[in-house]
């Protein structure tokens, strides 16, 4: 049986949607726009590394990463931040981020804070990696609605400081999923001040960040690099799921302060699952490649561009700004959903199944969440039949 604190725990978004969908027939051709699972081709190269390094599939993995994969990350970081790192002491690498987002809590978020329970702060919606996460080390879930009046990121600066002051880490997707906000310079400071201030750690989920428009959104390491920030209080998660369309790899990396990085580590040597060393090689050479993301890059700009084209001229029609969701506002995901699905064969995820009910409403209620993931013609075609059915 789960402990008590799990007792309440929803069921995941996935299982969650077959359940509504799968009991019914689809009303046309199947067209799969739930999961945001890139299918762009990945480079054909890679298939190469790993095979002239599958010998290293009779050895024990590096726990945190080869010492020639955390160079070409923190190289990485260097060109793509401006921040330079010491490979040694202030990066890991991670099987997915999202073994990361849960494993950085259970080894840095303490028991207590000032004699009482801890706090970690969600965004709302929200990965549901980051509730669990929480929930594991017996902390306080305080959840922050993230709409269309806050920019579609939440308000730390918003909350109350008894709540401040209990808080040991708030997490943050930028760009986000599923709304595609992108915070700014000026939203990180204001963030990173609050940390510095009360005494807590950003957890800053930025998987996302090299999809978008023209301009790379900021990251968390520049700005609290620019502010002088406490490194201990950044800990920051990149992959290559979205980036290089290789979300099978398991490949990504956490960038912190050196005491956060050992006592992952320290984890990491009882709890962890290191990259195989084949894997590890391949992931050496996508950080090192620039050519690869920039042809991704141009192929979800096109797909931006047919949205807009399609979607534009729907009211509440948002354009995101990175990532590849559109975060589609309707009077019930869930119906809506339903419909779509049983008329036209288009498989959309409820918004309400990303979020938790908080100050009496989910503020993913009212939408649906489209990935942009499918080829540009059959995303197309996908969107012309949800415009259709819910919009027409």
């Amino acid at each position: 049986m789960f402990p008590e604190r799990f007792s309440n725990l929803p069921a995941y978004a996935f299982p969650r949607l077959r359940a509504l969908l799968d009991v019914h027939a689809p009303g046309g051709e199947v067209v799969h726009m739930t999961i945001g699972e890139p299918k762009h081709a990945f480079p054909d190269w890679i298939v190469d590394i790993i095979a002239e390094n599958s010998n290293g599939f009779g050895q024990y993995p590096v726990n945190e990463g080869m010492p020639a994969l955390l160079l070409a990350t923190t190289d990485w970081v260097a060109r793509r931040y401006g921040v330079t790192l010491d490979p040694g002491t202030r990066v890991m690498a991670l099987n997915g981020t999202r073994e990361g987002l849960y494993n950085a809590m259970m080894a840095l978020c303490p028991e207590q804070k000032r004699g009482k329970r801890p706090v970690v702060l969600l965004p709302n919606p929200f990965y549901q990696v980051y509730m669990v996460a929480a929930l594991s080390v017996g902390a306080e879930p305080v959840f922050l609605n993230a709409t269309r009046a806050t920019g579609y990121l939440p308000d730390f600066t918003a909350l109350a400081p008894e709540v401040l002051e209990r808080v040991t880490v708030a997490y943050l997707c930028s760009p986000s999923n599923p709304q595609g906000a992108v915070a700014s310079r000026q939203y990180w400071a204001d963030l990173i001040a609050l940390a510095e201030k009360y005494d807590f750690r950003i957890f800053a989920d930025e998987c996302y960040s090299e999809i978008y428009r023209d301009v790379p959104p900021v990251g968390v390491l520049q700005v609290a690099h620019e502010m002088g920030a406490d490194p201990e209080r950044i800990v920051a998660f990149h992959s290559l799921s979205k980036r290089s369309n290789l979300p099978g790899l398991r490949s990504g990396f956490v960038v912190a302060g050196p005491e956060s990085i050992a006592a992952m580590k320290q984890l990491r040597n009882y709890a962890g699952a290191p990259l195989p060393m084949p894997l590890q090689h391949a992931a050496t050479r996508l950080w090192a490649d620039e050519a690869h993301v920039v042809e991704n890059r141009a192929l979800y700009a096109r797909k931006y561009a047919r949205a807009d084209e399609i979607m534009g001229n729907l009211p509440g029609y948002r354009s995101p700004e990175a990532g590849f969701f559109l975060w589609l506002p309707v009077p019930d995901g869930e119906a809506a959903a339903l419909r779509l699905w049983q008329e036209t064969g288009v498989r959309v995820l409820p918004g309400a199944y990303l979020g938790q009910e908080a100050g009496g409403v989910n503020p993913g209620h009212g939408y649906i969440r489209v990935a942009m993931v499918a080829p540009e013609d059959e995303m197309a075609q996908g969107l012309i039949r949800l415009r259709d059915c819910l919009y027409g």
